[in-house]
Protein backbone atom coordinates (compact mmCIF):
# COMPACT_ATOMS: atom_id res chain seq x y z
CA UNK A 1 0.00 0.00 0.00
CA UNK A 2 1.77 3.17 -0.71
CA UNK A 3 2.10 5.95 2.10
CA UNK A 4 -0.61 8.77 2.27
CA UNK A 5 -0.33 11.92 1.03
CA UNK A 6 0.87 14.63 3.32
CA UNK A 7 -0.29 18.10 3.19
CA UNK A 8 2.59 20.50 4.65
CA UNK A 9 3.59 23.99 4.55
CA UNK A 10 6.24 25.29 1.88
CA UNK A 11 9.74 26.32 3.35
CA UNK A 12 12.08 28.70 1.24
CA UNK A 13 14.29 25.35 -0.18
CA UNK A 14 11.03 23.89 -1.93
CA UNK A 15 11.75 26.87 -4.82
CA UNK A 16 13.38 24.30 -6.97
CA UNK A 17 10.19 22.02 -7.03
CA UNK A 18 7.56 24.84 -6.89
CA UNK A 19 8.29 27.66 -9.16
CA UNK A 20 8.80 25.35 -12.48
CA UNK A 21 5.46 23.75 -11.75
CA UNK A 22 4.01 27.31 -11.10
CA UNK A 23 5.01 28.84 -14.29
CA UNK A 24 4.02 25.44 -16.14
CA UNK A 25 0.51 26.39 -14.92
CA UNK A 26 0.04 29.54 -14.84
CA UNK A 27 1.55 30.55 -18.22
CA UNK A 28 0.78 33.88 -19.59
CA UNK A 29 0.19 34.99 -16.42
CA UNK A 30 3.56 34.46 -15.07
CA UNK A 31 4.90 36.20 -18.12
CA UNK A 32 2.79 39.52 -17.98
CA UNK A 33 3.73 39.32 -13.46
CA UNK A 34 7.59 39.20 -14.03
CA UNK A 35 7.69 41.26 -17.41
CA UNK A 36 10.20 38.35 -18.87
CA UNK A 37 8.80 36.82 -22.34
CA UNK A 38 10.03 33.01 -21.90
CA UNK A 39 8.81 30.28 -19.21
CA UNK A 40 12.19 30.01 -18.37
CA UNK A 41 13.00 33.78 -17.35
CA UNK A 42 10.12 34.00 -15.60
CA UNK A 43 10.78 30.98 -13.90
CA UNK A 44 14.18 32.35 -13.10
CA UNK A 45 12.26 35.99 -11.91
CA UNK A 46 10.04 33.57 -9.36
CA UNK A 47 12.89 32.04 -8.15
CA UNK A 48 13.81 35.55 -6.47
CA UNK A 49 10.29 35.96 -4.87
CA UNK A 50 9.65 32.70 -3.69
CA UNK A 51 12.02 32.70 -0.50
CA UNK A 52 10.61 36.18 0.42
CA UNK A 53 7.77 36.90 2.91
CA UNK A 54 5.31 39.43 0.99
CA UNK A 55 4.49 38.45 -2.10
CA UNK A 56 2.40 36.54 -3.60
CA UNK A 57 4.26 34.06 -5.05
CA UNK A 58 6.32 33.75 -1.56
CA UNK A 59 6.31 30.03 -0.21
CA UNK A 60 4.17 31.54 3.12
CA UNK A 61 0.96 30.99 0.95
CA UNK A 62 2.46 27.47 -0.17
CA UNK A 63 1.24 24.39 0.53
CA UNK A 64 3.16 21.36 -1.15
CA UNK A 65 1.22 17.93 -1.39
CA UNK A 66 4.00 14.89 -0.61
CA UNK A 67 4.51 11.09 -0.54
CA UNK A 68 7.32 10.45 1.51
CA UNK A 69 9.76 12.27 0.51
CA UNK A 70 8.48 13.42 -3.05
CA UNK A 71 6.78 16.36 -3.75
CA UNK A 72 3.21 15.53 -5.54
CA UNK A 73 1.75 18.90 -6.16
CA UNK A 74 1.33 22.40 -4.98
CA UNK A 75 -1.48 24.89 -3.53
CA UNK A 76 -0.38 28.66 -3.98
CA UNK A 77 -3.49 30.82 -2.22
CA UNK A 78 -3.67 33.83 -0.29
CA UNK A 79 -6.90 36.26 0.98
CA UNK A 80 -8.16 37.58 -1.61
CA UNK A 81 -8.15 41.09 0.28
CA UNK A 82 -4.60 41.08 0.17
CA UNK A 83 -4.15 40.26 -3.33
CA UNK A 84 -3.05 44.16 -4.69
CA UNK A 85 -0.32 44.46 -1.68
CA UNK A 86 0.78 41.06 -2.10
CA UNK A 87 1.26 42.57 -6.35
CA UNK A 88 3.31 45.14 -4.89
CA UNK A 89 6.59 43.89 -5.39
CA UNK A 90 5.85 42.88 -9.28
CA UNK A 91 4.67 46.26 -10.27
CA UNK A 92 8.05 47.74 -8.93
CA UNK A 93 9.99 45.10 -10.73
CA UNK A 94 8.11 45.87 -14.32
CA UNK A 95 8.63 49.56 -13.24
CA UNK A 96 12.24 48.86 -12.49
CA UNK A 97 12.69 47.10 -15.94
CA UNK A 98 11.44 50.11 -17.79
CA UNK A 99 7.77 48.27 -18.43
CA UNK A 100 4.49 49.97 -17.24
CA UNK A 101 3.98 49.00 -13.81
CA UNK A 102 0.63 47.64 -14.33
CA UNK A 103 -0.48 44.42 -12.35
CA UNK A 104 -3.96 43.15 -12.46
CA UNK A 105 -4.48 41.51 -9.09
CA UNK A 106 -6.45 38.23 -9.29
CA UNK A 107 -8.16 37.99 -5.64
CA UNK A 108 -11.70 38.66 -4.41
CA UNK A 109 -11.97 40.37 -0.80
CA UNK A 110 -13.40 37.95 1.50
CA UNK A 111 -12.15 34.59 -0.20
CA UNK A 112 -9.11 32.66 -0.17
CA UNK A 113 -7.95 32.75 -3.34
CA UNK A 114 -6.03 30.15 -4.78
CA UNK A 115 -3.44 31.12 -7.38
CA UNK A 116 -2.49 28.36 -8.21
CA UNK A 117 -2.88 24.44 -8.15
CA UNK A 118 -0.63 22.26 -9.86
CA UNK A 119 -0.11 18.84 -9.70
CA UNK A 120 2.89 16.76 -10.99
CA UNK A 121 2.23 15.03 -14.06
CA UNK A 122 2.64 11.28 -12.28
CA UNK A 123 0.50 12.59 -9.95
CA UNK A 124 -2.49 13.28 -11.85
CA UNK A 125 -5.24 11.07 -11.28
CA UNK A 126 -4.41 9.87 -7.65
CA UNK A 127 -6.71 12.86 -5.68
CA UNK A 128 -3.83 14.88 -5.23
CA UNK A 129 -5.55 17.85 -6.66
CA UNK A 130 -8.55 17.09 -4.37
CA UNK A 131 -6.77 16.71 -1.21
CA UNK A 132 -4.84 20.41 -2.24
CA UNK A 133 -8.34 21.70 -2.10
CA UNK A 134 -9.64 20.47 0.88
CA UNK A 135 -6.39 22.12 2.40
CA UNK A 136 -7.59 25.23 0.89
CA UNK A 137 -11.16 25.06 2.68
CA UNK A 138 -9.53 24.27 5.64
CA UNK A 139 -7.16 27.36 5.67
CA UNK A 140 -9.85 29.58 4.63
CA UNK A 141 -11.90 28.63 7.56
CA UNK A 142 -8.94 29.35 9.95
CA UNK A 143 -9.02 32.68 8.61
CA UNK A 144 -12.38 33.13 9.03
CA UNK A 145 -13.39 33.51 5.58
CA UNK A 146 -16.38 31.51 4.05
CA UNK A 147 -15.19 30.85 0.54
CA UNK A 148 -12.48 29.88 -1.93
CA UNK A 149 -12.08 31.35 -5.02
CA UNK A 150 -10.17 30.73 -8.08
CA UNK A 151 -10.07 31.95 -12.35
CA UNK A 152 -9.85 28.88 -14.56
CA UNK A 153 -8.89 29.71 -18.18
CA UNK A 154 -11.62 28.95 -20.90
CA UNK A 155 -10.91 25.09 -21.81
CA UNK A 156 -8.85 23.92 -18.77
CA UNK A 157 -9.84 20.78 -17.51
CA UNK A 158 -9.26 21.21 -14.19
CA UNK A 159 -12.83 23.01 -14.39
CA UNK A 160 -14.43 19.45 -14.28
CA UNK A 161 -12.30 19.36 -10.47
CA UNK A 162 -13.51 22.25 -9.27
CA UNK A 163 -17.50 21.52 -10.21
CA UNK A 164 -16.52 17.84 -8.52
CA UNK A 165 -15.44 19.80 -5.36
CA UNK A 166 -18.21 22.35 -5.36
CA UNK A 167 -17.04 25.64 -6.96
CA UNK A 168 -19.85 27.55 -8.95
CA UNK A 169 -19.31 29.90 -11.98
CA UNK A 170 -19.48 33.40 -10.57
CA UNK A 171 -18.48 35.29 -13.69
CA UNK A 172 -15.86 35.72 -16.14
CA UNK A 173 -12.15 37.92 -15.99
CA UNK A 174 -10.31 39.06 -18.95
CA UNK A 175 -6.00 38.53 -17.34
CA UNK A 176 -3.15 38.41 -19.42
CA UNK A 177 -4.77 38.01 -22.76
CA UNK A 178 -6.78 34.97 -21.92
CA UNK A 179 -10.39 34.57 -20.78
CA UNK A 180 -11.00 32.91 -17.34
CA UNK A 181 -13.79 32.18 -15.46
CA UNK A 182 -14.24 33.27 -11.35
CA UNK A 183 -15.15 30.05 -9.88
CA UNK A 184 -16.32 30.07 -5.62
CA UNK A 185 -16.66 27.00 -3.83
CA UNK A 186 -18.89 28.78 -0.83
CA UNK A 187 -18.04 26.66 2.33
CA UNK A 188 -20.40 24.40 4.11
CA UNK A 189 -21.13 26.49 7.76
Amino acid sequence: MPEPVVIRPAAAFDAAFAVPLVQQTIGRVGLALTGTDSDTGAARAMLGFFPLRGNRLSYEHVLIAARGAEPLGLLLAYPGAQAAALDDPFRERLVSLGLPGHVESEGTPGELYVDTLAVTGAARGQGVGATLLEAAAARARTLGLSRVGLLVEDGNRAAALYARVGFRAAGTRSLAGGTYTHMVWTLPQ
